[in-house]
């Protein structure tokens, strides 16, 4: 009995001998949160107030009312309510964009890691490559190529090239290469279950970690895309949120007749940022263990 109150004790002892306060690195985070907060703070006090507040008060301070229900009100209904119609095309760009390239991602990843075919060395060079070139490096080639097919200036040339993702698909690879039982897989086949039922019954729910992260990045990504559309787009009535509001502050901003509408701008980058922000802290937990999965061999 001693003997096991004694090995509890060390193991105890040294549970607590691997746990080391730090406080520079406690600063250093601090630093690190309040680096990431502040911006956000600003943009939610000063959504309170008025026009006159926001140029007049501290920005991290509240001005003389609290004026956050109204700005919103206002910002909803200005200029005929486009700010609605910007928030509904962004959801449809994210729902069928970001969906629509996990699902491919998803799809192709586990047919280059499990299934043999000709040309799969070269299509893996080819999404490696695609991973190493920035997206607004072909902005200008698929905005020429969309403009000889007649489709810029509709929602389709923010869809499409939303629907390519090269790093889900490298991604999605790579969990299944090590996540995957092949195992289970012959025995399924051997069952006589076709491959689309294999695919729906089995793989999917063994890819869920991969898949949810695919979907986080993907829904960040064309959430916050904002070159693509500026380049496809010349019509407001198509605009997602960011292009809207690149609008609406240079409005703010012009050189000629400025419009007083900060207050309005502020308030609907607030408004843009909460559902990603919601999107992120639901889909956190998968999303980590999406990103951890495979990085220890067994």
């Amino acid at each position: 009995m001693s003997i096991v109150k004694h090995f509890g004790s060390n193991r105890s002892t040294g549970a607590h001998s691997l746990v080391r306060h730090s406080p520079a690195m406690l600063i250093f985070m601090l630093l690190l949160a309040s680096y990431s907060l502040i911006p956000l703070l600003w943009l939610l006090i000063n959504a309170t107030k008025t026009q006159a507040d926001v140029m007049s008060t501290f920005g991290l301070w509240f001005g003389h009312g609290f004026n956050l229900m109204d700005n919103i009100k206002e910002t909803f209904s200005y200029k005929d309510g486009i700010f609605a119609k910007w928030l509904l095309n962004t959801f449809l760009y994210v729902l069928i964009g970001a969906g629509g390239a996990t699902f491919l991602a998803t799809m192709a990843g586990y047919a280059l890691a499990i299934f043999d075919f000709p040309g799969k060395k070269g299509i893996l060079a080819t999404v490696i490559g695609g991973i190493a070139i920035p997206g607004t490096a072909l902005v200008v080639p698929t905005f020429l190529l969309f403009a000889k097919l007649g489709l810029t200036n509709t929602p389709w040339a923010v869809i499409l090239p939303s629907l390519v993702s090269p790093f889900g698909l490298y991604l999605v690879m790579s969990y299944s290469r090590t996540g995957l039982p092949v195992s289970v897989i012959e025995s399924a086949r051997m069952d006589g279950a076709g491959e689309f039922r294999i695919f729906a019954q089995i793989v999917v729910p063994l890819l869920s970690p991969s898949i949810i992260t695919v979907l986080l990045f993907a829904i960040v990504q064309t959430w916050n895309n904002y070159f693509l559309p500026l380049i496809m787009l010349n019509d407001p009535r198509w605009y997602p949120l960011t292009v809207g509001l690149n609008e609406w502050n240079d409005q703010a901003t012009g050189s000629s007749t400025p419009e007083p509408i900060y207050n309005l701008v502020i308030t609907g980058s607030l408004l843009t940022v909460i559902p990603i922000i919601v999107i992120f802290l639901m889909l956190q937990r998968y999303w980590e263990s999406g990103l951890t999965a495979g990085s220890v061999k067994q």
